[in-house]
């Protein structure tokens, strides 16, 4: 019940606040491409009820559907020029903020994957995974900050991202859902905050400890 009480009290006051630089960001987007403000992507939530997560659109319009990856790697060209900002800013995660609101999502909680790469979650650790809300950040979003780079310097990302990078996220996640708390959570949104601030990972958060 607080969890949710956070949830609702962040994302509100948030939306809010955040208000007139969304309005600004929509502006850039529609001026800089053509295509919708919102890109919507299908993604896997508590008890694997499905749902359209909202973010804001950074790469052109002709490549977010269909058969187009679905991780993104580097500098991939499919990015615009006010993707790239977005991008490394967090900006265009924060239409996340609605998610919140709509009780599809979290502040905190194990990032909300697309079904393919949910298909192939462990089955150790599937119901725990599962069984909470899908977050906007958590410990193995902050240790995984620079996970498009990492992804470019692999022969094969996609392998890369199934055989090392989604394991080692999800068993950061599960350990996070073992010991949750409303603490817990106020301090991971802080350290976010300060990554995004400093753009570089907070040394006093250690999501592996």
């Amino acid at each position: 019940m607080a969890k949710r009480l956070i949830d609702l009290l962040g994302s509100g006051l948030g939306l809010l606040l955040l208000a007139p630089l969304l309005l600004v960001v929509a502006l850039a987007i529609k001026i800089d491409s053509p295509g919708p403000v919102f890109f919507r992507q299908t993604r896997v939530g508590r008890h694997g009820e499905e749902f359209r997560i909202h973010k804001l659109r950074t790469m052109r319009q002709a490549d977010d559907a269909g058969a187009a990856p679905q991780i993104t790697v580097g500098d991939d060209p499919r990015i615009t020029r006010v993707g790239v900002l977005l991008r490394r800013t967090k900006l265009d995660e924060l239409a996340q903020l609605i998610d919140v609101w709509r009780g599809c999502m979290s502040l905190v909680g194990p990032r909300p994957e697309v079904p393919r790469y949910v298909a192939l979650y462990p089955p150790e650790l599937r119901a725990t995974l599962l069984g909470v809300r899908p977050g906007i950040t958590d410990p193995a979003s902050l240790a995984f900050r620079h996970e498009s780079e990492l992804l470019a310097r692999a022969a094969d990302p996609q392998r890369e991202y199934v055989e090392v990078v989604m394991p080692a996220k999800l068993a950061i996640s599960a350990r996070y859902i073992g010991e949750a708390s409303w603490l817990r959570d106020l301090q991971c949104i802080a350290a976010t905050l300060r990554t995004l601030w400093t753009r570089q990972p907070p040394s006093s958060f250690k999501p592996l400890a």
